[in-house]
């Protein structure tokens, strides 16, 4: 992306450089405030403008409208728009919390300085809570869980039932062990996340901080913290509630914020302190004057906040109106000097807690389709359970005979289906976890993988997660020349040479303004332009202790191993790098002056004059400043070439080179100066206007290529109400294929008046890109799109205002970035890189829905192919409720002769993985749910009736003259039968695959000689069992593998192709 600089050109016009630079630009809502500048002299009427370009500070949106000679020509003042205040109401059962804990509904407060004991309500303490059960209702809330489904509660009444005498079948452990160890592995599984969320918070909770007291400070923990309570804030420590800030070490009387966990973005926010409080000689005269902050009730506002200071016993008493600039939200860094605040919230009335929801427990739409079709089949076992006991013409007590029907025929049910699944994901979590492609991938939620494999709608946080916010200087244009990553060694030679040929003069023009016209040197014109670079900005240089030299002597000396710069985007701090690293520094800075060193080690010294930050509506920045050496006064501006174009003087090369570098995927930015005379600069008046970020939410979703070359991008205008949301949804109505591109105030008044009709149209779009949006409005967005379309949502992010959304979403996924992990710990799943998210859908989440599907219908077919054997040969002995197979071979049935090889289906895949990331489409056809659908529910369970059958009326005909002949003969080829339809499933055999199939086979053949008791060991041996069993396998099987074949023949899946 891309930088600039520039010239100055003749009658007083801007000349321009553009330059690059890499840029992610940030589509989340910033701070804006609405407010107007006086200037320093005389007032006039505004033209022109001013702005800092793409990473100018959000400390307050806005843009400058500037008269100065012939610079305003063309571009009109816009009049002050205030913005719109958010709904300050607290989240959905806060209010609810506060009275059941005696606080009664929120209310506005008056807190004094370090008395907390002078309240005048009740406060929450300052604990943070985020786990979803206590110590007395962990047990009682797991299993309500788990019983609340109808599978789980089926088989604990099932399990229960054989504490009767007459509906015992079987030994109690054949049912208690198979439930116990479900029970016991989610419980375990529950315990383990539970505590880890317990240590997470208590290391919050018990982090000390220095409490200013009459008896001195003390340490205090962050639990413990009372609203009134004066808190010490060292720098690079998290501000532990919220407070309003008072003072600081600062000599420039700020600090800088860190508020990535709290509204997203990786940029510095610049705070201020209360004057009153800022002028007292110590921290310690906090406690000795009379004064208090009258604040607003809590709300989920992050942007705005309202209150006043007072000083009573000053004379007359000093009355201060504070804003947001003067707040300290709760979960921030302070990233420069100490600071002193007085906590105004505490608790659950934090801002940070008020924007996060509940944590909830997620149960997969595939759990949920599974729990469905046990409905089915517990449907179909009491036809079955009546359909005998009719045929029995209810005799007798008949409705005993139904229950142990019921019984009888439970395996329809099994409850291996709840083990097999559950030990699946456990397997595809670990899968996922060694993953050399995604490294750092940490799943978090191990009930959820499936769901991986069946999103419909993405959404994704923009700033540290859909982009990196990495910025990198990359090219400098002078028009004439330009200076690549490879020759800015050139750049450093001219910048070296301007101030060695003349060391006891900097190098400016005398005077206020060129008289003559002198045809500059390039190394002049390179200067000109570095020196503007290095004016032109928002950034701040701190200086550090680094153990050698302490922090005083180091801002003395300017000391460069100790020096960090600090300001409100990362992308400023990129330029003044890049202007140290060719020779120009800045060394110095306060909220009026600036200081440079050049090559020379000489000082040049800037008083700051005026300041325009940088907003999203006027897209640029400027700052007026006067060389101390000479006098002069020179106004810089920088901004989107777009803005810039019709402002600097016109020359033939701008815009064409601009062109070339945003073609190359540089992101250009115009910088240009402007020397003014004394009485010019006194002539003119500054308007701060809100802005938007429409504008960076287009670019990138082009760059992001979120929609396609041939698609265009609706940009949805600013609407207010009902009729201007009508009109504009109308506009956007008439419009086919198009992207959506809307700020979080106009969304807000279309889901008020036009929710179904809104959600309707951005439905359709190919992509939709909400810029501006609140926490609790992302997480509003996630559950619209739940209840509007019933499909699954994926929601992405790496920031603490993500978490939300994250908490709402069918899947979360958190990004490990620069924001910290808060939103990696909420979510279900964590990576490391925004692009491993491709891997982690269409190969992990494809596959765990397809073997999981697989894996649930071979255990059904399973259970109903012993059922239907049972059916078989309760009928053909008089429907009678006798088991088939009794004791060890009902166990050893689902467990060691089958297990293994029908578990074996979670490493199953139908295309490798390469094949999977290059045909998205294959992703697509499982959005259908077709690999477990009615439709396969059916054939599978036609399948088992009929194996089933085969297998019975097979042994009925061929068993000799011994009934222990028929459950020889019967059980040996329906072991054989589910080995060889395991093999048929199989699309990709692998090793293990392979090492189950003949380890079950092993298994079974050893224990026939243990046996004896159900089997006639002698038969076993003879050549009449081996041909029974050979033919009854065949039979049943051979059908399915001509139908295979066939199928494949004539109607291959989508994949074959691919795999071929």
């Amino acid at each position: 992306m891309v930088r600039p600089c520039p010239s100055v050109g003749p009658r007083g016009r801007l000349r321009a450089w553009p330059g690059a630079r890499e840029l992610a630009p940030s589509l989340r809502a910033r701070p804006a405030r609405c407010r107007r500048l006086l200037p320093r002299g005389g007032a006039a009427p505004a033209g022109g403008g001013a702005e800092a370009g793409p990473g100018g500070g959000p400390g307050c949106a806005g843009g400058a409208a500037v008269k100065a000679g012939d610079m305003t020509d063309n571009i009109p003042l816009q009049p002050v728009r205030q913005k719109k205040r958010m709904d300050s109401r607290p989240r959905a059962g806060c209010g609810e919390w506060l009275r059941c804990c005696g606080g009664g509904e929120p209310r506005p407060r008056t807190v004094w300085l370090g008395h907390p004991e002078k309240r005048d309500q009740r406060y929450p303490r300052n604990v943070i809570n985020n786990q979803k059960y206590n110590f007395f209702t962990f047990l009682p809330g797991v299993l309500f869980n788990q019983f609340k489904y109808f599978f789980n509660l089926y088989f604990l009444l099932l399990a229960c039932s054989q504490f009767v005498p007459e509906m015992r079948l079987g030994a109690l452990y054949t049912y208690w062990v198979p439930l116990g160890f479900v029970l016991a592995v989610t419980i375990i599984r529950e315990a383990v996340e539970e505590i880890r969320c317990y240590m997470r918070d208590k290391e919050v909770n018990s982090q000390v901080y220095s409490r200013l007291t009459a008896r001195g400070t003390v340490k205090v923990k962050s639990s413990s913290i009372q609203v009134g309570d004066l808190i010490i804030v060292e720098k690079n420590q998290r501000v532990p509630a919220d407070m309003i800030f008072l003072r600081t070490s600062e000599k420039n009387g700020s600090c800088f914020l860190r508020t990535d966990q709290l509204d997203g973005e990786t940029d510095w926010k610049l705070r201020l302190p209360v004057a009153c409080t800022q002028r007292l000689p110590t921290a310690a005269d906090l406690l000795q004057i009379r004064s208090y902050v009258y604040a607003e009730e809590p709300n989920i506002d992050i942007h705005n906040f309202v209150g006043t200071f007072t000083r009573e016993d000053s004379d007359p008493p000093i009355s201060e109106s504070l804003s947001i600039e003067n707040a300290l939200w709760a979960g921030t860094v302070t990233a420069s000097g100490t600071v002193v605040g007085v906590v105004l919230y505490t608790g659950r009335e934090l801002r940070s807690v008020m924007n996060t929801s509940n944590p909830r427990s997620k149960i997969g739409l595939f759990d949920l389709e599974v729990n469905c079709l046990t409905k089915i089949l517990f449907a179909a076992l009491v036809v079955v359970a009546l359909v005998m006991v009719a045929l029995q013409h209810f005799a007798g007590r008949w409705y005993l005979q139904i229950i142990r029907f019921l019984l009888l025929f439970s395996n329809i049910i099994p409850i291996s289906l709840r083990v097999n699944l559950d030990m699946g994901k456990i397997v595809y979590s670990w899968v996922i976890r060694r993953d050399s492609k995604i490294p750092g991938t940490v799943v978090r939620s191990s009930t959820i993988p499936e769901q991986l494999g069946r999103i419909s709608y993405l959404l994704t946080d923009k700033t540290g997660t859909l982009t990196q916010n990495e910025m990198v200087f990359k090219r400098l244009h002078l028009g004439t020349v330009a200076y690549g990553l490879d020759s800015m060694d050139e750049v450093q030679s001219h910048i070296f040479s301007i101030y060695t040929q003349q060391p006891q003069d900097p190098p400016a023009q005398k005077g206020s303004a060129p008289t003559t016209k002198v045809r500059r040197t390039m190394s002049s014109r390179v200067h000109e332009a570095v020196k503007a670079i290095a004016l032109c900005h928002n950034v701040t240089p701190v200086y550090e202790s680094n153990g050698v030299t302490d922090q005083a002597e180091a801002e003395k000396q300017y000391e460069d191993s100790c020096r960090v710069y600090q300001a409100s985007s990362p992308d400023e701090v990129a330029l003044v790098q890049w202007t140290e690293s060719v020779g120009l520094t800045l060394v110095g800075r306060d909220q009026s002056s600036m200081q440079l060193r050049t090559p020379g080690d000489q000082i040049l010294n800037f008083t700051i004059l005026q300041l325009f930050p940088f907003t999203y509506e006027s897209k640029r920045m400027g700052i007026i400043v006067r060389d101390e050496s000479t006098g002069e006064i020179t106004f810089y501006m920088k901004g989107a070439d777009v803005v810039m174009a019709g402002i600097v003087q016109y020359n033939d090369w701008l815009e064409e080179e601009c062109g070339n570098m945003a073609r190359e995927g540089l992101r250009v930015l115009v910088v240009a100066k402007k020397s003014l005379a004394e009485e010019q600069y006194q002539d003119f008046e500054v308007w701060m206007l809100t802005g938007d970020k429409l504008e960076t939410a287009t670019c990138t979703a082009k760059n992001a290529h979120l929609v396609t070359r041939n698609q265009d991008i609706h940009i949805f205008r600013l609407v207010t109400n009902r009729g201007e949301a009508h009109l504009e949804l109308n506009a956007f109505r008439r419009k086919h294929d198009c992207a959506l591109v809307i700020s979080g105030d106009s969304l807000e008044v279309c889901l008020k008046y036009y929710e179904y009709e809104f959600m309707e149209l951005a439905c359709q779009c190919p992509a939709v890109v909400c810029c501006r949006c609140a926490p609790t409005q992302k997480a509003r967005i996630v559950r619209l799109l739940q209840e509007r379309t019933g499909r699954l949502t994926c929601a992405v992010g790496d920031g603490g205002n993500d978490v939300s959304m994250i908490q709402e979403s069918d899947c979360g996924v958190g990004v490990e970035g620069k924001e910290g992990k808060q939103a990696s710990l909420a979510a279900d799943f964590s990576i490391t890189q925004f692009r491993h998210l491709g891997r982690l859908l269409m190969v992990h989440g494809r596959n765990s829905y397809k073997r999981s599907a697989a894996l649930s219908q071979f255990v059904i077919h399973r259970s109903l192919c012993i059922s239907a054997m049972q059916a078989v040969f309760s009928s053909v002995f008089y429907f009678a409720s006798v088991p088939l197979y009794q004791g060890f071979l009902i166990i050893g049935y689902s467990t060691i002769y089958t297990m293994f090889p029908v578990f074996s289906l979670v490493l199953d895949k139908d295309v490798k993985s390469e094949v999977a990331m290059l045909y998205p489409e294959l992703y697509k056809d499982l959005l259908k749910g077709r690999p477990l659908s009615y439709k396969t529910f059916l054939i599978w369970v036609l399948i088992s009736i009929y194996q089933g059958s085969t297998i019975m009326y097979g042994a009925l005909l061929l068993f000799e003259s011994e009934f222990v002949h028929i459950v020889a003969i019967s059980f040996t080829s329906l072991i054989l039968t589910e080995l060889l339809m395991v093999a048929l499933t199989i699309q990709t055999w692998h090793w293990l695959m392979t090492v189950a199939e003949l380890l079950s086979l092993a298994c079974y053949v050893a224990s026939l000689v243990f046996l004896h008791e159900f089997i006639d060991v002698y038969f076993i041996a003879t050549l009449s069992f081996l041909w029974k069993v050979s033919v009854i396998t065949l039979v049943s099987c051979l059908p399915l593998y001509v139908l295979k074949y066939l199928r494949r023949r004539f109607s291959p899946p989508s994949y074959s192709k691919l795999t071929s």
